[in-house]
């Protein structure tokens, strides 16, 4: 008997012969496995995705709780250009767009990174790590017409000191206040916090008071930026640009209008910072930066013979002073008292902080130093080297030349706000001109300061034209290491 197609009734039966197919239940369950398969990998490609979204939008609400701290106007001049979007279609045409897009957008988040303070603690680690000698932060302190430009000068004309002339301008003319009282105080606390943060090297902090507004950082109205070598050199003096107007140009060569970005960049790389200021009147407003530990502040005082800031006042500001001239030209007796309250209240301030800072009290000790005009003017050099003794900053040749240069002129250039002087006979230039009954006004309302400052008082006109006669007591340094 033939024994083909019979099998073992114990063996199994696999019906796997071409031609043959799977019952219908072991097809079902192989597209149902194939089927979960699919899901699954769906799913977890689904909670990647979800994975990611929060983060990034755990990212996303942390920077936009941190631009709810700035001005809104802040935020809208760091938003990204409509231009660096994706296209309709979701993507960029070309890899150098993308590559181009990403530059300049690496370029707004830098700037803005820098205003939300987001790189502060970096930057304040990097300066704990800073080689050679700590950074000093030096503060010109004075009124005007004290000859605070030219003393000024001694610091702008080293290289390794990124210094501002004025900044403190553009806040006197755009938030204002009235004189006396609180008023007088909550300006003083707009202008210490600016200050602070200009020492910082914060230059954005100036862009909300300059009028008109900085676009994208840049801005041709800086007060004085020709009086500024470090806004005028290279990096920050950008390439010129045609019918630009620059209103405070620089002086030696022809720059494009202020990067901000490129200026701050610029003072955070130079050794030191100074600037000048005649708009901070009272010394103790100036404790929090004294204490600041990201601060090593040094104050210069600067005062002058109140006479001859007055008399240099009337020529400057003569639009300011027409009740002065008036009286004087009319001859009348007594001149209107508010006229001689305000030069009282100015003589008292300068008086009261150089007391304050004479008595040394612990947040100022070492940091505090007054110096006259008139000492500067006699002995240019000697008074440059204990400045910056004072400050803990090495004097260069570069600014011992200039120093040289520019105090043995033939004579003085012209301009109210010159730098160039035959400084020893400058200073008394005043006395010739004054008359007696002005410098008895001055000497009436600003004794107090004048007897600090050693200043004598002339008792008739002949003392006062006198070139025999000295109106300045001999006094030593006035500062305390």
């Amino acid at each position: 008997m033939s024994t083909a197609g019979l099998t073992s009734p114990h063996s199994p039966t696999f019906p796997m012969e071409k031609g043959l197919s799977l019952p219908q239940d072991c097809r079902d369950f192989v597209h149902s496995l194939r089927m979960r398969g699919k899901y699954a990998l769906f799913l977890a490609f689904v909670v990647v995705v979800f994975v990611f979204i929060e983060k990034e939008n755990k990212i996303i609400s942390r920077v936009s709780d941190k631009l709810r701290q700035i001005p809104q106007t802040l935020a809208d001049a760091n938003s990204t250009d409509p231009a660096l979007g994706l296209a309709e279609n979701a993507s960029l045409l070309s890899l150098s767009e993308l590559d181009s897009a990403f530059s300049q957008l690496q370029s707004r988040l830098r700037n803005l990174s820098l205003q939300l303070g987001v790189e502060e603690e970096e930057e304040a680690e990097a300066e704990q790590r800073r080689p050679g000698p700590p950074r000093r932060h030096v503060l010109l302190m004075a009124t005007t017409r004290t000859g605070s430009s030219f003393v000024g000068e001694f610091f702008n004309q080293q290289g390794n000191i990124f210094y501002l002339f004025e900044p403190l301008w553009h806040i006197e003319r755009t938030v204002s206040f009235e004189p006396g009282g609180a008023s007088a105080a909550g300006s003083a606390l707009v202008y210490r916090d600016v200050l602070k943060q200009l020492f910082l090297c914060d230059l954005y902090v100036l862009e909300h008071f300059i009028t008109p507004l900085p676009e994208d950082h840049l801005t041709q109205f800086m007060f004085r930026r020709g009086s500024s070598r470090s806004l005028c050199e290279d990096p920050v003096c950008t390439p010129f640009v045609k019918k630009v107007f620059e209103k405070y140009h620089c002086k030696n060569r022809r720059c494009g209008p202020l990067n901000v970005t490129l200026a701050a960049e610029a003072c955070r790389r130079k050794e030191h910072m100074a600037l000048k200021a005649v708009r901070i009147r009272q010394l103790e407003f100036l404790q929090p930066l004294a204490e600041d530990p990201r601060l090593d502040l040094r104050v210069i005082q600067l005062v002058r013979d109140p006479r001859a800031v007055l008399a240099s006042r009337i020529v400057a500001f003569a639009g300011k002073y027409e009740t002065w001239k008036k009286w004087l030209a009319e001859g009348e007796d007594r001149l209107r008292e508010e006229e001689v309250q305000r030069l009282r209240g100015n003589c008292e301030s300068i008086r009261l902080s150089a007391e304050l800072g004479l008595r040394q009290p612990a947040w100022l000790r070492g940091r505090y130093m007054l110096v006259r005009y008139e000492d500067v003017a006699r002995r240019p050099l000697q008074k440059a080297r204990e400045m910056y003794r004072f400050a803990g900053i090495p004097l260069t040749p570069q600014v011992e030349d200039w120093i040289q240069k520019n105090t043995q002129a033939a004579r003085d250039s012209s301009g109210i706000y010159s730098t160039q002087k035959n400084s020893s006979e400058q200073f008394e230039k005043w006395r010739f001109s004054m008359p007696f009954k002005l410098a008895q006004v001055v000497q009436a309302a600003c004794g107090p300061a004048m007897r600090l400052f050693g200043y004598k008082l002339a008792r008739d006109a002949a003392s006062l034209t006198n070139r025999s006669v000295s109106l300045l007591e001999e006094r030593g340094t006035f500062w305390v290491t």
